[in-house]
């Protein structure tokens, strides 16, 4: 029997690696050999092409606003290609300014205004002289589940049509501060602000989307 795998797509991953958030991808790499599934990762950068047929996982990271300034330029050029992988139920984490991109637009802290690929319909203002910092912890009732981080962003996060919070905040602030919601589900992207890694953290959620990719590419499991 051929072994199973899942080709991965890491956008961007030698420029957006805030916090170490890279070490997601390693929790996976290291769950799925334990399935005996080859995870085969590949950095997909700038001038570099995305093709949705191409890929069984996307992983999309954050970086400082430079790095996202850089990104959001080429970002158009796959914005079509990643449109379809989402729509297509493709299986996509994105964390803090990957997150942000994948919406219409954000706001950095000196308030320029940076456009996403509007795959998502969020979007994202800034603070006036302030930050969300700390521990966080959000319950997801639908899979009854509850998720840890850390959480340090500027940016305020606001979902649109369609789209759900992974969880809702029992501590900390969350995607606003205001609505008690954390990151986003659509279709199979999980957003979230989440550090730590969020998978080293949550292996739980890990789980989920390596079985979620896994059911995709190879059937129910």
């Amino acid at each position: 029997m051929e072994k199973r795998q899942l080709r991965v797509a890491h956008l961007y991953g030698n420029l957006l690696n805030t916090y170490g958030d890279n070490g997601n991808l390693l929790v996976l790499n290291y769950l799925a050999k334990k399935m005996d599934v080859a995870f085969d990762i590949s950095i997909v950068s700038i001038y570099e092409p995305f093709q949705a047929e191409d890929y069984d996982f996307v992983f999309f990271g954050g970086g400082q606003d430079y790095e996202q300034k850089i990104v959001s330029a080429d970002l158009k050029s796959k914005r079509d290609e990643l449109i379809k992988y989402i729509e297509n139920d493709g299986v996509l984490l994105a964390i803090c300014g990957g997150y942000q991109l994948l919406g219409h637009y954000y706001e950095t802290a000196d308030g320029d205004k940076i456009s996403g690929i509007g795959a998502l319909d969020h979007y994202t203002i800034r603070q006036d002289n302030n930050r969300f910092i700390g521990d966080v912890k959000i319950f997801n009732e639908s899979f009854n589940e509850t998720y840890v981080g850390f959480e340090n962003h500027n940016g305020r996060t606001f979902l649109g049509e369609n789209e759900q919070p992974l969880g809702t905040v029992l501590e900390g602030n969350g995607n606003n501060g205001e609505d008690q919601g954390e990151g986003v589900i659509y279709r199979n992207v999980y957003g979230s602000y989440f550090h730590g890694p969020i998978l080293a953290r949550n292996v739980n959620l890990a789980h989920r989307l390596l079985k979620l990719a896994l059911d995709k590419k190879y059937g129910n499991s």
